[in-house]
């Protein structure tokens, strides 16, 4: 179908009065359509509205993927509409616990999937990289609370995250002492284990 054919649909069959141009924009990434326009665009294309979002990472698309407008979530998760919808328009979910498990069962959350579509991948990745660089285990409690995986778990990852880390910044250290003509500086190893640590985290906790 045509960009021109996919409009004709959405005005026909919804009534959504869209030009082609936008409908090449949603095609492209540069435009994002609201909720009934990506409802009404799934009925043209005969599919289903997750099937035409990239990998959900955001608590909208994750709602949409699984076909809920904000009203059924926010009633599932026990919020009113606008508290949700506030949560999800910032990206940044501050529900409570009991409201947290009810997000992750209502989308299928994984927890690295919670993590990431309530905004805190930052905040988890300052908590590990103080843990690796000084003493992992005064981060056993502070991690486990924001990723709320077994206490027991979180002493494994981290001890072996910071164990991982040492290794390699001590063979670095050893290998630029062996030929300092090398490109690469002493921290640069280092530097890249940190940039990517919560992929490490979530890789060495399998979960």
């Amino acid at each position: 179908m045509a960009p021109g054919h996919v409009a004709y649909g959405l005005a026909a069959q919804y009534g959504l009065r869209l030009p082609p141009e936008t409908v090449i924009a949603w095609e492209r990434g540069t435009a994002t359509p609201t909720d009934r326009e990506l409802t009404a665009l799934a009925g043209v294309l005969w599919c289903a509205p997750g099937e035409l979002l990239s990998a959900a990472s955001t608590l909208r698309e994750h709602r949409l993927t699984q076909g809920l407008s904000v009203e059924e979530l926010a009633g599932r998760t026990g919020l009113s509409g606008a508290s949700y919808q506030r949560m999800e328009e910032s990206n940044r979910w501050r529900g409570n616990e009991r409201q947290s498990a009810a997000l992750c069962e209502a989308l299928e959350l994984s927890a690295a999937q919670f993590l990431t579509a309530s905004g805190r991948n930052e905040e988890l990745a300052e908590l590990l990289n103080s843990a690796v660089t000084t003493r992992w285990q005064a981060y056993v409690r502070p991690v486990t609370k924001l990723v709320q995986l077994d206490r027991v778990l979180i002493q494994s990852v981290l001890e072996q995250l910071h164990a991982d880390y040492q290794a390699l910044m001590v063979s670095t250290l050893s290998w630029s002492s062996a030929d300092t003509q090398r490109p690469e500086t002493t921290g640069d190893s280092g530097r890249a284990f940190l940039a990517r640590i919560v992929e490490h985290f979530w890789r060495t906790a399998g979960v």
